[in-house]
């Protein structure tokens, strides 16, 4: 048994013995019946938070008023159980939070304003006994996803319940329910009120949990996808060269890497596989040559920005990103590199993940891999430290020369590194005479006069 899991039957018993009732709830309960370890374990009791928080002294009453309180793992302070106070909600004007909350002690009626009937299962670890009150052991045989009571009501009480059904569907590999399903479809356009954070994150949970291709299929077919990434969605339809991309659309081909992703898979690598292509509808032309995407690499990484910003990834996501959306057409010209320039480019932070999408995008297209094979030969005959060894000279040793400091101090030590990347200089004496002799300072230069 985990220890996570035996902490959370522990906080069971332990409001057992003062007199409450207390079950494990939620994902927990479903993975544990599907046979998997759950990650995370809720319980769920009729004592407030106060009796709680008298039980456990060493608590965190992160949503009090919603009745949530988080019980740290005694060992590891950032592992937590979430125990929270049966309740029923009335209204939700933002479409996330109850207006007004009312504690219960009815666990039915706590289990009946949950999202999903998967979701929605009880579990007494004293006796090992299921409860379910929602059909939630039937739809979990039957892979299906239904929304507790009215699907219209569980989403506007918290519109990101609509991602999480496909987020679910396509984890599991389960249907939505049809009457889930065309509620969601009414009410898409509502996801625009949940934070963009929010959405972000199940988004990413959606690209990195293995089944990311179902996810987006799910997503613009329950109408979600034109409404939190118009830019995925308007890749419908725009051919490509078949010469080069025999899979089909933009879309499709999207579609195919996302399929491909590893699992796990780093969040920046898949956003990246997603966005890797993003300029390509706006810059569709049709040549008499062939059709064109005239500089949708440089448009791409604009819009890729804009998409970052918009759902407020942290600085440095957002520069991985964009890194991978600027870099993946490179590949291409590795061959005809020079040794400087190849070195920088297989330095570049987080490198295997920019071979990776190259892998990811020859593999969703032609299926040629002679410039992915061929980087990884040439990485493979060069030593570790001269691709990044160390520098040479540093802009002390150019002021120690007589330079003066200024923006020239970039542009010198940048070709003394290139130079040094190549072969030619090896040492610091050779460095500082290559400097003096393309670099000479002021004083140094013939006069005119």
């Amino acid at each position: 048994m985990s220890q996570i899991k035996e902490f959370a039957e522990r906080i069971v018993r332990s409001l057992r013995d003062a007199g409450h009732q207390a079950y494990l709830v939620g994902g927990c309960v479903r993975d544990l019946v599907l046979g998997v370890e759950p990650t995370d374990y809720d319980v769920a009791t009729d004592a407030t938070p106060d009796e709680v928080m008298r039980i456990f002294p060493e608590t965190y009453a992160v949503g009090a008023q919603f009745g949530v309180v988080l019980v740290p793992l005694r060992d590891d302070a950032n592992r937590t159980v979430e125990v929270a106070t049966f309740r029923s909600d009335i209204g939700y004007s933002d479409g996330r939070h109850p207006d007004q909350v009312c504690f219960s002690q009815s666990a039915r009626e706590d289990v009946e304003r949950r999202d999903f009937t998967i979701n929605g299962l009880l579990l007494d670890p004293v006796k090992n006994e299921v409860l379910d009150f929602v059909g939630g052991r039937k739809d979990l045989d039957a892979g299906i996803i239904r929304a507790i009571g009215d699907p219209a009501l569980r989403f506007s009480e918290d519109k990101l319940r609509m991602l999480r059904a496909v987020r679910f569907a396509a984890r599991f590999g389960y249907t939505i329910e049809p009457a889930t399903f065309a509620a969601i479809q009414k009410l898409a356009v509502g996801i625009s009120q949940v934070s963009r954070e929010r959405v972000r994150d199940e988004l990413t949970k959606m690209l990195t949990e293995g089944r990311a291709r179902q996810a987006f299929l799910l997503l613009d077919q329950t109408g979600l996808l034109r409404e939190v990434l118009p830019e995925i969605s308007a890749m419908k339809g725009v051919q490509q060269p078949p010469e080069f991309h025999p899979e089909g659309d933009v879309f499709v081909h999207t579609l195919l890497l996302l399929q491909a992703l590893p699992h796990p898979c780093p969040a920046t690598l898949a956003w990246g596989a997603l966005l890797h292509d993003v300029g390509k509808p706006p810059t569709f032309r049709v040549a008499p040559d062939r059709i064109r995407f005239d500089n949708h690499v440089d448009v791409g990484v604009k819009m890729a920005e804009a998409i970052c910003r918009r759902l407020r990834f942290a600085n440095d996501d957002t520069e991985q990103i964009l890194a991978l959306v600027a870099n993946h057409m490179r590949f291409s010209h590795v061959p005809q590199m020079k040794e400087s320039t190849f070195k920088r480019f297989v330095r570049m932070p987080e490198f295997e993940q920019h071979i990776e999408l190259h892998r990811l995008d020859c593999q969703a297209s032609h299926g040629d891999l002679t410039s992915y094979n061929f980087t990884r030969q040439r990485i493979a005959s060069i030593p570790p430290e001269a691709i990044r060894p160390a520098s040479l000279i540093s802009g002390d040793d150019l002021i120690a020369a007589g330079y003066a400091p200024g923006p020239r101090f970039k542009e010198i030590l940048s070709q003394v590194e290139d130079a040094q990347l190549e072969g030619r200089l090896q040492s610091k004496d050779s460095a500082m005479e290559y400097v003096r002799r393309e670099f000479p300072r002021q004083a140094d230069r013939p006069s005119r006069n």
